[in-house]
């Protein structure tokens, strides 16, 4: 009866602890100022060069593995690190698996807002307003989607030899606009900031009714700053449609467009077995 009792004291102790750690992960994932979930992005110890923004919706796991386990792995290129975190709203069905998602992996951040298409621009916005609050030592931030390929290899090559602010990636089309006109814009499906123009298109957002069109409302707010968007490169590397694969023609691209989990890995674990040198030889030799 002794021995019995022990071990039931055994594991409450145990129980207790285990709930006492799950407990204290929690509160130090839940944030104030609105924030659900944050990641600890180190950005104070070893600022990234690129922060990546995806935004996913809540039942898109499958797109966030298959992203996790190739292009946005966490990874240093030359002395430039690289981070990659989802952005997401709010889904009480979905609410316990990003949790085991957050303290696994430490990339979700989240807002108590309801995680649909339609709010897909403040679903950016708390990215950029994360990035001001928590990691604005970031040099580059990149806004992409679940469905993307991206190559960061080249990415990183070119902002290394750019000094803009912000840099203009896509193109222009009919869109839900609550003007006659609407300034150039650069596709959601891919573009890039400088940390300080993401402080700046975060307050200046204040001043701007949303609407769900996210790539033509942050063109809006560019506008008001006066930021006038440019191309990263005189050949067009961002795709907001797929794709077709090569080795060659991806390591010479920054985005592909429509993307699955198990094409975004295959595409990987192809390049990744490969390099730019590879294919410079090819096209000299042939």
């Amino acid at each position: 009866m002794k021995k019995k009792h022990s071990l039931l004291g055994v594991l409450a102790v145990f129980l207790f602890c285990l709930l006492y750690r799950y407990e204290r992960h929690i509160h130090t994932q839940y944030k104030q100022d609105g924030f659900l979930l944050v990641p600890d992005s180190r950005c104070n110890v070893n600022p990234p060069f690129l922060v990546i923004l995806v935004t996913s919706a809540t039942n898109k796991n499958k797109a966030r593995s298959a992203i996790r386990q190739t292009w946005g792995k966490e990874t240093t290129i030359g002395n430039n690190r690289i981070v990659t975190y989802f952005l997401l709203g709010y889904s009480a069905h979905y609410q316990q698996q990003l949790l085991d998602e957050s303290l696994q992996h430490n990339d979700i951040i989240q807002q108590n807002f309801t995680d649909s298409y339609y709010n897909l621009t403040t679903k950016v916005l708390m990215g950029m307003e994360w990035v001001t609050r928590f990691c604005p030592s970031a040099s580059f931030v990149m806004k992409t989607d679940t469905d993307m390929f991206v190559n960061i290899y080249y990415l990183q090559e070119l902002l290394t030899t750019k000094n803009r602010s912000v840099f203009f990636t896509g193109t222009s089309g009919e869109a839900e606009y609550p003007y006659r006109r609407y300034p150039p814009f650069c596709a959601g499906t891919g573009y890039i900031f400088s940390a300080d123009i993401a402080k700046k298109v975060w307050e200046v957002s204040a001043q701007e009714a949303k609407f769900k069109l996210e790539d033509i409302y942050i063109a809006l707010c560019l506008a008001k700053l006066k930021v006038v968007p440019v191309k990263m490169h005189s050949v067009k590397t961002f795709y907001s449609s797929k794709v077709k694969f090569s080795v060659c023609r991806f390591w010479k691209l920054v985005t592909s467009h429509g993307m699955s989990p198990l094409e975004i890995q295959i595409s990987w674990k192809a390049m990744m077995h490969s390099t730019r040198e590879d294919c410079a030889t090819i096209m000299i030799t042939t």
